[in-house]
């Protein structure tokens, strides 16, 4: 089984912690070939895990500013949807308010136009009063006439106009 060199320095650590100490002492006894092994082949590994962590730290790197580019772009065709929704909206407000200005003038026209259809109506009306109410005196004079007169005067009136 092939460990990496953090391993190796884990092991290296746990047999200086698992060893025997020397009474008296600060000092443990360890087996000498095992842990230089165990520190040789950490060593050999150690370029290896750095060149290893050294790509990821680049990726790493790379990645960030992919996702900053990709975030940046993301803003400004948020800002340009954005833009683009506030003008949508100043025109469609602007439709509205025309719409609106040429409603009212039409309703002022017709108002207007009402207005004037009603005093002509009104003036014909009148007149055509006047022709009833000048036919409708005539009608009845003419019974009248017709009521009160008797044969003497159908005939003085024939003899008047002779």
């Amino acid at each position: 089984m092939t460990m990496d060199s953090t391993e190796k320095l884990n092991t290296a650590i746990a047999m200086v912690e698992e060893a025997r100490g020397v009474p008296l002492s600060a000092s443990c006894v360890v087996h000498r070939g095992e842990m230089l092994e165990i520190l040789n082949h950490a060593r050999d590994y150690l370029p290896v895990d750095f060149i290893t962590a050294e790509g990821i730290l680049e990726d790493r790197d790379q990645i960030i500013e992919e996702g900053r580019n990709s975030a940046e772009a993301m803003i400004a065709t948020a800002r340009e949807d954005v833009a683009r929704m506030i003008e949508q909206t100043s025109i469609v407000q602007a439709a509205r308010d025309e719409a609106q200005r040429i409603l009212d003038d039409a309703r002022s026209v017709a108002a207007e136009e009402r207005a004037e259809v009603e005093t002509y109506i009104d003036g014909r009306l009148a007149t055509l009063e006047v022709i009833l109410n000048k036919t409708l005196d005539a009608v009845a004079r003419g019974r009248e006439r017709l009521e009160g007169a008797d044969d003497k005067d159908v005939l003085s009136q024939l003899n008047s106009e002779r």
